[in-house]
């Protein structure tokens, strides 16, 4: 499938809470785009094929059994493995939660971006938007442009404007999952220490259960976010007994290391179930916050994914110092 011309992104150092112009079509009228005749869009460039699609369900020949409501990267796959890397029924990369601390019983509410229509714009071969109109509950509007860069790594810019004062404890919370296909390993690892400790090493992020032990913050990060008790969604607010000390971790499956990094001023947290998308399917998540929020201001949040033959934590490290320094991390 070709899709039309591109325009370069090139912001990936702005803060989060910007008043700048927005990058997306969401805030920039000047960017150029059609809407998709299909709810996917195949996207491939270096070792690295991405098929991007909106929310809504798709069997055919390219995803078949993909269900309704997972947006984001239904299938990854590289040159070194022809399997796609996400459970084929749901995503990677997935929009799941719009949260503000209130404790809805309603799965609707829950999870609001699963549930609300979804655009899917091209931009170029290597770039597409997904864009959702203010959202039925929260009323927030949000663009995230998808782009593959030259060497196969993801970029993801994510853009969002509140439109009313709905979010109940002044802050909003939003959630991405990626559910993995049947890993040899459901952990994750990542640059951090123990909780109080300031000696930093590999850390082996396990939790036991879903929604235990589940969130690692950073090592500076003691924000508290106000919630309802009991809440629903236990993995979002169980934090772990660790910290991380870089805002960037990886999973490995199959000899791959799917690798998840972060810009330091976003201050995401990373959330990890070890069966989220089924039996043995782990969840390998992030969480964004935006505290005191205001109505009508443009925020921006920016990651990088990359997938990448895995030799060790040392080879994933220094693969991925580019990107990380692109978005800020100190090497």
């Amino acid at each position: 499938m070709k899709l039309p011309v591109f325009a370069l992104l090139f912001a990936a150092a702005l803060p989060a809470q910007s008043p700048e112009a927005g990058l997306t079509s969401l805030a920039n009228p000047g960017v150029r785009f059609s809407r998709a005749e299909k709810p996917y869009a195949v996207l491939k460039r270096g070792p690295v094929e991405a098929i991007v699609v909106d929310n809504s369900a798709v069997d055919d020949e390219v995803l078949p059994g993909h269900r309704a409501g997972y947006g984001g990267i239904a299938s990854l796959r590289h040159k070194q493995r022809a399997a796609n890397l996400f459970v084929p029924a749901y995503s990677g990369l997935n929009f799941e939660h719009i949260l503000d601390g209130a404790a809805h019983t309603e799965s609707r509410l829950l999870f609001e971006p699963r549930n609300h229509p979804m655009e899917l714009r091209l931009i170029d071969e290597h770039t597409v938007e997904l864009y959702q109109p203010p959202t039925f509950h929260h009323a927030l509007e949000s663009c995230q442009r998808i782009h593959l860069l030259a060497d196969g790594t993801i970029e993801l810019t994510i853009e969002l404007i509140p439109r009313q004062p709905t979010f109940r404890n002044g802050y909003i919370g939003l959630f991405w999952a990626s559910y993995i296909h049947q890993p040899e390993s459901l952990d994750i690892h990542f640059r951090g220490a123990p909780a109080g400790s300031s000696v930093v090493g590999w850390m082996r992020g396990v939790t036991p259960s879903h929604g235990a032990e589940s969130t690692h913050p950073g090592m500076n990060d003691r924000r508290s976010f106000p919630h309802d008790q009991p809440f629903p969604l236990a993995l979002v607010h169980s934090l772990s007994k660790l910290r991380f000390a870089e805002p960037w971790y990886f999973g490995v499956s199959h000899n791959m290391a799917f690798v998840q990094m972060f810009r330091p001023q976003d201050q995401v947290r990373l959330t990890q179930s070890p069966s989220g998308g089924g039996k043995g399917n782990p969840a390998w998540d992030f969480q964004f916050y935006v505290p005191d929020y205001e109505v009508g201001r443009l925020y921006r949040f920016v990651m990088r994914a990359a997938y990448l033959p895995f030799k060790s934590p040392e080879q994933v490290e220094l693969a991925t110092r580019a990107h990380r320094a692109a978005l800020g991390t100190k090497p």
